[in-house]
């Protein structure tokens, strides 16, 4: 069954909109990471905050908190964590790039989940992002049924991944495996994971401070030296 996504992406991103906000610099000043609330989910907005070091998460009562943690989680790209057993898994399953990104991200948001903070206005956001070209997909398949997959933003070097699901052993792993695979061989330079969790850790997640990792998110974004690379998924060219 195909199931790609019907909607034609541009080869080459398109900028939105400048946002009509002014989104804060400060970092925050407890351990939630919360640096600001309100603004919107526009295309415009959204770019400006990755830009910037911020990602949003819906918060309580409908509104939008932007997030900037300190430390900050980032996989380096050169130390992914590959098991003798993922190895294993990385045979099982069929990947694809790009193909199904709402339904990645519907899966993402399951509220069985614990802890799920997906919600239909954030589908609907990065949905628009992903037909202009910035936000992508990874999906992992076991025959015709989805198993697996992450989803995040990508800005020249620099990738946000969002969040990653699971139906069965391993496969979000594989997806991501398969992400940093695309992110090495398209001049990808950082892995921003958000916060570093136990699961992340044993992948090769870090720690470093918001001044390092705006450091690397500066150079990431700008990347003159790659301007020219392909940033398109493998399944988007």
């Amino acid at each position: 069954m195909d199931r790609a996504d019907i909607w034609p992406r541009p080869a080459k991103p398109v900028e939105p909109e400048p946002s009509r906000w002014i989104l804060p610099e400060q970092g925050p000043n407890d351990d939630s990471g919360m640096v600001a609330i309100g603004a919107d989910l526009e295309p415009g907005t959204l770019l400006t905050a990755y830009r910037s070091g911020l990602f949003p998460m819906p918060i309580p009562r409908r509104r939008i908190g932007w997030f900037s943690p300190d430390p900050r989680g980032i996989i380096p790209l050169e130390g992914l964590r590959v098991t003798r057993s993922l190895r294993r898994s990385l045979r099982r399953y069929t990947v694809g790039f790009d193909r199904c990104f709402a339904e990645v991200m519907a899966n993402c948001g399951d509220p069985r989940r614990p802890s799920g903070w997906i919600d239909q206005s954030m589908i609907d956001a990065y949905t628009r992002l992903h037909r202009m070209g910035w936000a992508h997909s990874v999906e992992v398949w076991e025959g015709n049924r989805l198993v697996g997959g992450l989803y995040g933003i990508r800005v020249n070097g620099f990738f946000a991944g969002e969040s990653m699901f699971h139906h069965a052993a391993d496969a979000s792993k594989v997806a991501l495996v398969h992400l940093v695979d695309w992110l090495n061989g398209t001049g990808g330079r950082l892995l921003d994971v958000q916060w570093t969790t136990d699961h992340l850790a044993s992948l090769g997640a870090i720690d470093v401070s918001r001044d390092e990792y705006l450091q690397l998110l500066e150079a990431a974004v700008d990347d003159s030296a790659r301007q020219n690379d392909d940033h398109t998924s493998p399944e988007g060219r």
